[in-house]
Parts: C-alpha cells; sequence; structure tokens
C-alpha cells in the first residue's frame, strides 16, 4: 500500500469503513465480536486515563486539604480517617481494572474460537466438494487464522495498557499516602 492510498483512506473515511467491512467479512462472525470487545476495552482505558488526568488529582486535591485542615492528626482517629481516605482512593483508582483484565483475557479465547469455527468451515468444504480444493477452503482459512491474529494483537496490546495503569493507580495512591502526612 503506497503513501497516496493511506493518504486517499484518511481523506475518504467511506473507504476506511468499507475496509473494515471487508476486513470483518473475512474473518466471520467471530471477527465483529473481537471487534466489539475490543471497542469495550479501550473505551475502559480511555475513561481510566481521563480519570487519572483529571479525577483523581481533583480527589486527592480534597483529600489532602480536608487532612491538613484538621487540627489533629496522631490520634487513633485520625489515623484510621487517614486510612478511610487512602483506602477510597484505592478502591477509585482501581475501578474498572478488573474488565479491562477480564477482556484482555478474553482475546486471545475468542481468537481461539474463530480458529476453531474456520477449521469447521474447512472440514465442512472438503465435505461437500470431497477434495482438498484449496480455493475453496480459502474462506474458511482466513476465518480461522484472521481471529486468532486479531485476539492475540488485542491482548498484547490491552496487556501492556493495562500494567500501565495498574502501575499508575498503585503510584498515585502512593503519592497520596505520602501527602498525608502522620505528624502535625
Amino acid at each position: 500500500m503506497s503513501f497516496g492510498d493511506i493518504l486517499f483512506l484518511f481523506l475518504n473515511p467511506f473507504e476506511a469503513v468499507r475496509g473494515v467491512r471487508d476486513f470483518l467479512e473475512l474473518g466471520g462472525n467471530v471477527l465483529l465480536v473481537i471487534m466489539l470487545s475490543t471497542l469495550a476495552l479501550w473505551a475502559l482505558i480511555y475513561e481510566r486515563y481521563s480519570f487519572f488526568r483529571s479525577d483523581f488529582k481533583q480527589l486527592s486535591a480534597r483529600y489532602i486539604a480536608d487532612w491538613k485542615a484538621r487540627k489533629e492528626r496522631k490520634s487513633w482517629m485520625a489515623q484510621r480517617i487517614r486510612e478511610m481516605m487512602i483506602s477510597d482512593a484505592e478502591l477509585k483508582a482501581q475501578a474498572n481494572l478488573s474488565y479491562i483484565k477480564v477482556l484482555v483475557a478474553l482475546a486471545p479465547f475468542l481468537g481461539l474460537l474463530g480458529t476453531v469455527t474456520g477449521m469447521v468451515e474447512v472440514f465442512d468444504v472438503m465435505a461437500v466438494t470431497g477434495s482438498g480444493n484449496a480455493r475453496a477452503m480459502a474462506a474458511g482459512i482466513s476465518k480461522a487464522t484472521l481471529p486468532t491474529m486479531a485476539g492475540m494483537v488485542v491482548a498484547l496490546s490491552g496487556l501492556f495498557f493495562t500494567s500501565g495503569l495498574e502501575r499508575k493507580a498503585a503510584r498515585s495512591v502512593e503519592n497520596l499516602a505520602d501527602q498525608l502526612e502522620l505528624a502535625d
């Protein structure tokens, strides 16, 4: 594909949609399921990054201001309030990460499902034609390989962002805990 072809696809979104449609047809129905789960995965990843960009900063600032407004910070009750603030921040930082992990883990299995359904189609063609005609089996083979490839790409890219989000959540909560100092 030349630069001109890529530029044409970029400037003409209908061609891009047609390309996606053709890719989905080659991969079968399982590829559509992978695409939908990928959209959900990336929506959740985007939500987490936008949460850390704005909402978590506001939450941290509010907790820090509340903590610094306290007259005493050494009593047992004050320590429990501090722990509650940190725990609440950690819960909010970890929200939706389990859904992201499930979608990342599900992607290779959906790819494997596509492999199985594609191979069943190949065997159906072989049973109908009574031979190993390569042209007749080509559609089934593409339905077997494309979902596998798509599932692995989704899983690998999602794994990268999941580990980044986990580190960001842990680091953000740790920074908040450090800012909620124990002594006056």
